[in-house]
C-alpha cells in the first residue's frame, strides 16, 4: 500500500503513542512482545508504553510480534524479533530527506530475512526451540511516511483523519486471502476453523517469507493501530475503530478484547501523528 505523501508542514511532526500487551484469560504465559524505540544515525533510545516525541532529529519504530511454539519457546521467538530491529535501522536515518523512494524497502527486507534466519538456527540446533515461529507488524515513522514491514496474522490499521479504517496490512493465512478476495465476510473469517493457520511466519519451520512491505503517507491528525490477533478475536473492526479514534489510550482496546473474549494474549499500540 502506498499513498502520496503530504506537502512538507511549517510545523515539525510530532508523535503520541500508547501501547499495553496482556496475557489474557485463559494462558499462563505472554508469548505478545511490543517495541517502541527512536534513532537517528548515532544511537537507540527505548521508549516507554505511553509518550510523544520529534520526528525533527530522529525517526521512530513501532512493532507488535505474536509468538508461536508451545511453552516459552514462542514468548522467545517474539522478544528475538523485536530485539533485532535494533541493529539494522540506525544506519539508515535519514532516507525522508533523501527522497527513499528505493531503499527503504530492501532494508525492511534484509531485517525480515535476518529475524526469520536467527529464529529458524535457534529452532535447527535447540531442540527446545524446534518448530518456534513468531508474527512481526512494524511501523517505521519519518517525517511524511510510514513504511511498514510484516509478516502473519497480527495487523496494522490506518485511521486516516479524514476518512474510513483501512487494514494496511495481509493476514497470511487462507482466511485472510478468502476476506481479501471477498469470498467471505468478516462474521465469517471469525468462526472460520482455519483462521489461526499461517501461510507465513518468522521461523516456524519455514524455508523463504515473503514479506508484506509498503509505505503510508500520513499528516497530523492519523492514527495507525498495531495489533495482535488476539485484540481482533475480541473487537469488530467497527468496534477497533470507534474506541481507537477516542482517546489515544491502547489499554482500554485491550482490557475490552480481553473482556470480550480472553482466548489468547492481546496487544495494542495505537500511535497519533500530532
Amino acid at each position: 500500500m502506498t499513498t502520496p505523501g503530504p506537502e512538507e508542514s511549517l510545523h515539525p511532526l510530532t508523535l503520541q503513542w500508547s501501547g499495553m500487551t496482556h496475557v489474557g484469560r485463559f494462558r499462563k504465559n505472554n508469548e505478545d512482545a511490543f517495541l517502541g524505540l527512536t534513532f537517528d544515525a548515532r544511537e537507540i533510545r527505548y521508549l516507554g508504553k505511553i509518550g510523544s516525541g520529534s520526528l525533527v532529529e530522529a525517526d521512530f519504530v513501532f512493532a507488535v510480534s505474536d509468538g508461536m511454539g508451545g511453552a516459552k519457546s514462542g514468548e522467545f521467538a517474539s522478544k528475538i524479533a523485536v530485539e533485532k530491529i535494533t541493529r539494522l535501522l540506525p544506519p539508515s536515518f535519514g532516507m525522508a530527506a533523501q527522497q527513499m523512494d528505493s531503499g527503504f524497502g530492501d532494508i525492511l527486507r534484509e531485517l525480515f530475512e535476518r529475524i526469520h534466519g536467527a529464529i529458524s538456527d535457534l529452532g535447527r540446533y535447540y531442540p527446545e526451540c524446534q518448530g518456534m515461529g513468531a508474527t512481526l507488524s512494524l511501523c517505521w515513522f519519518m517525517p511524511g511516511w510510514m513504511c511498514f514491514g510484516h509478516i502473519g496474522d497480527s495487523r496494522i490499521y490506518y485511521l486516516p483523519k479524514d476518512g474510513e479504517m483501512v487494514q494496511v496490512t495481509h493476514d497470511h493465512s487462507h482466511v485472510g486471502w478468502l476476506r481479501r478476495s471477498g469470498k467471505i465476510n468478516e462474521r465469517e473469517a471469525r468462526s472460520h476453523p482455519g483462521k489461526s493457520s499461517l501461510s507465513q511466519a518468522l521461523g516456524g519451520g519455514n524455508q523463504k517469507i515473503d514479506p508484506h512491505i509498503g509505505r503510508v503517507g500520513c499528516q497530523p491528525g492519523d492514527r495507525f493501530l498495531i495489533c495482535s490477533d488476539g485484540l481482533v478475536d475480541g473487537l469488530w473492526d467497527k468496534r477497533i475503530n470507534e474506541m481507537a479514534r477516542k482517546e489515544l489510550d491502547a489499554s482500554k482496546l485491550v482490557l475490552e478484547a480481553v473482556a470480550d473474549s480472553g482466548r489468547d494474549n492481546t496487544s495494542a499500540l495505537l500511535i497519533e501523528i500530532a
